[in-house]
């Protein structure tokens, strides 16, 4: 079909100039709305306003301006019915072949701080999304733009096949049409369901539309005959799984990205060079160090037999003497994470065809919600942004922990809100020592602990532990005080916390409150 009369009117004007100035090479004429017609004009490009091509000028503050026959029956009469083109042409309606409109700015407009509803509200595009949404509609006959990414592409299939656009390209136009007005939609929808009736914002929007894109269909979900798809937010969070850059290897799988969204939520929260190892969504080694080879060792160590097949995660560059050790420990590793590699690391990661390698950028950003599907229905809440800090600790026991002993229980906490509840985390020296995750109770958690400890080979001895929530009996103190643990942090806030502190007391045991748990399921 080729494009003889096109309608462009434009928030967004970048490039605008250029996708005229083809459009008139190709003889097209134009029609415009007031501040796209004045910049193209002004461009020297031959244009015809809106307003002078209905006979009506633009009203009412520019809220109307489009909303009129001339465009809309230009627009919507469908090319293959007879009667259709009798009726424009019986009115004096010119076929409009070509739509190009993006919208208000309503999402830039409420992400300013302190916007008001009536600002929001003069930022609702009503003529746009009208124009979209019918040439959308009749893309049988007519190309519809929103998106100025699309203006070279667009030239360049009209001066192949003199001045047309295939059928194939228009359907494919209209698809993203309609998404582009229905996430213009939801967004208006989500702000304002948030705002209560005296117009104030709440956490939570009362009626939540989510828009996401599918970047792949994956070989299978967390099982062979389950199917599986990954689909990115449009504007993913910085710093966070979705913006992964793949530098070798096989496809993700499922629980490749499930697993290196653990071990990259994990690692991105330390300041000091660390390295997370993940298997099954748990870490199972953590450590921090003045280098990052030195992290990796230590957290191998913690637990070498379930970190073959694992995830492996950096918050630095991965040089070749981390790729040297991996090597030397015959590393078996599903997905190697950092923000950079260099040169050299990559070319002896190269080897390695079917490890997945993934660079992404490093940045301390959490999402505005984490969602958990239910039967029927939507888990929705905000991140758990809390990272104890030494100010937050309220010793309980008489025996108060020492300096080197509170950074130490500062790191067990931190990663035991990464761990599966019940989580205990034994450690010492900046490394995790031993980790139980995932179980019912809290002693079974802190036993297993203990075991992971001894079947590594780990001195439990002057260790310190972290207890994702209170100690609801005094056992798990006795079980990780026999194994030589010194020192404890959790939550308290148990009805018998009197009780687990008289049993710390009894082992010579320190320990510290946080007021904040960190159950993760």
């Amino acid at each position: 079909m080729k494009i003889r009369q096109a309608l462009l009117s434009l928030s967004n004007k970048n490039h605008a100039l250029n996708f005229a100035k083809g459009l008139i090479a190709h003889g097209v004429e134009i029609l415009s709305t007031g501040g796209t017609a004045a910049m193209l004009r002004d461009a020297g490009i031959e244009v015809t306003e809106v307003s002078d091509y209905t006979g009506f000028p633009e009203m009412l503050d520019g809220r109307v301006k489009t909303l009129h026959p001339k465009v809309h029956g230009g627009i919507l009469a469908r090319r293959d019915v007879s009667e259709h083109l009798a009726t424009i042409e019986e009115h004096g309606i010119p076929a409009i072949d070509l739509v190009c409109v993006n919208l208000y700015p309503f999402r830039e407009t409420i992400a300013r701080a302190g916007v008001t509803l009536a600002e929001a509200i003069e930022n609702i595009d009503i003529g746009g999304p009208a124009m979209v949404r019918s040439a959308a509609k009749n893309y049988s006959g007519v190309a519809v733009v929103t998106d100025p990414g699309d203006y070279p592409a667009l030239l360049s299939e009209m001066a192949a096949n003199d001045g047309a656009l295939s059928l194939a390209t228009r359907f494919s136009l209209a698809r993203k049409a309609f998404v582009h007005t229905a996430r213009y939609d939801s967004a208006i929808a989500n702000w304002l369901t948030s705002l209560d009736e005296g117009e104030q914002p709440q956490p939570f929007p009362g009626h939540l539309q989510l828009a996401f894109d599918r970047v792949e269909t994956l070989r299978y979900g967390e099982n062979p005959h389950q199917q599986a798809a990954f689909y990115r937010d449009p504007a993913p969070t910085p710093g966070s799984i979705a913006n992964y850059r793949q530098l070798q290897g096989k496809e993700l799988s499922y629980n490749n990205i499930a697993d290196a969204d653990a071990a990259w939520e994990c690692v991105k929260t330390f300041d000091t060079p660390a390295c997370v190892i993940i298997k099954h969504a748990n870490p199972c080694g953590v450590a921090v160090s003045g280098n990052l080879l030195t992290a990796y060792e230590k957290a191998f160590q913690t637990d070498s037999t379930s970190a073959f097949g694992g995830i492996i995660a950096f918050n630095g560059t991965v040089d070749v003497d981390v790729v040297a050790a991996m090597n030397a420990r015959k590393h078996f590793v599903e997905v190697l994470l950092a923000p950079a590699f260099t040169s050299a690391a990559s070319e002896m990661l190269a080897a390695k065809q079917n490890l997945r390698v993934l660079e992404l950028p490093l940045a301390k950003v959490y999402h505005a919600f984490e969602m958990k599907r239910v039967g029927g229905g939507l888990l929705l809440q905000t991140p758990d942004r809390f990272n104890v800090q030494a100010s937050d600790l309220r010793v309980v026991t008489q025996l108060a922990p020492s300096e080197a002993q509170i950074e130490n229980l500062l790191f067990a906490y931190r990663v035991a809100k990464f761990v599966k509840s019940n989580a205990i985390v034994f450690c010492g020296a900046g490394m995790t020592l031993g980790v139980g995750a995932g179980q019912m109770s809290r002693v079974d958690s802190t036993r297993i602990a203990v075991n992971k400890a001894q079947n590594a080979c780990l001195d439990l001895a002057g260790s310190c532990v972290a207890s994702d929530a209170f100690f609801p009996f005094r056992d798990g103190l006795d079980v990780l005080a026999a194994a030589g643990a010194k020192a404890v942090i959790q939550p308290g806030g148990s009805m018998r916390d009197e009780e687990v502190i008289a049993a710390a007391n009894e082992h010579g045991l320190a320990m510290v409150f946080t007021g904040a748990r960190h159950f993760r399921h």
